[in-house]
């Protein structure tokens, strides 16, 4: 059997190490754009058919920045939701749905002045979500790394 010099093991096995970290990061991005769909799908889904069973007549057209609130908040209940199954802490969770509620009440804001139309702020709201999720995530690297959850 070949002795192993510790060091120059450790020199050969930390860049693969650090590749299937970066790889574990990039898979729980692609995780957290999921349940934010799916929270956005299923729970604004939800509350669509419960309005409109009860007749209420809730749109983009009707309720724009109602709508776009509801947006955000459904994406961060379904990320949320998925983050603490992951065993993710409250702060970052928290920080997370910040991630999708400023842009959504930024947007619903600009919509409500008359600054952007529904359509815009919906497609700017959603934008913003993406790089924010992402320095959130940089922000606390060492636990999206899977080095640590806090």
């Amino acid at each position: 059997m070949r002795n192993v010099d510790p060091i120059e093991h450790a020199g050969a096995t930390a860049p693969r190490r650090t590749s299937r970290a970066w790889g574990r990061f990039a898979l729980h991005y692609v995780e957290m754009v999921v349940a934010m769909f799916v929270g956005m799908l299923v729970l604004g889904g939800a509350l669509r058919v419960t309005l409109n069973v009860a007749g209420v007549d809730y749109s983009m057209e009707r309720a724009p920045v109602l709508m776009l609130v509801e947006m955000g908040c459904t994406m961060a209940i379904g990320m949320g939701v998925w983050m603490r199954v992951r065993g993710h802490g409250w702060a970052s969770t928290v920080e997370m749905s910040l991630a999708m509620l400023v842009p959504a009440v930024a947007a619903a804001a600009l919509v409500a002045v008359d600054v952007v139309d529904a359509g815009v702020a919906m497609v700017a709201e959603h934008v913003a979500m993406f790089p924010l999720m992402l320095l959130v995530m940089l922000r606390r690297r060492d636990e999206y790394l899977g080095h640590r959850h806090a």
